[in-house]
């Protein structure tokens, strides 16, 4: 994780919130902490300061509570410019191991 993100997003775990949903669309806070392997609190207190702020918007989809950007705030779409550029800079290893995983399940039979 880029040093400079933290610390302008003021925390890592709020760059890594951010970032996923930039790369995924959505998410949820399980989820996102199961990518990063960090603790679910931390990543939830996140999402909900970001949906307090205006910043992300949830709704909920069965037992879980689903994140994604508010578009309606025109600050979230430059917002949304500057993580675009800065996933395009991250290490491929880094983009590989955070931000390609499959999210939907494999078809019935489908081969490997």
């Amino acid at each position: 994780m880029n040093p400079v993100l933290e610390s302008v997003f003021g925390s890592r775990s709020a760059a890594q919130v951010l970032l996923f949903l930039q790369a995924y669309g959505s998410g949820y806070a399980r989820g996102i902490a199961g990518t990063y392997d960090v603790p679910l609190t931390g990543v939830y207190n996140q999402l909900k300061r970001l949906e307090a702020s205006d910043v992300l918007v949830s709704r909920p989809v069965g037992n879980t509570r689903l994140f994604e950007f508010n578009m309606r705030n025109p600050t979230v779409r430059n917002l949304r410019t500057f993580l675009e550029a800065e996933l395009e800079l991250l290490p491929e290893e880094d983009v590989k191991a955070y931000y390609r995983q499959r999210q939907r399940p494999r078809r019935t039979g489908k081969r490997l």
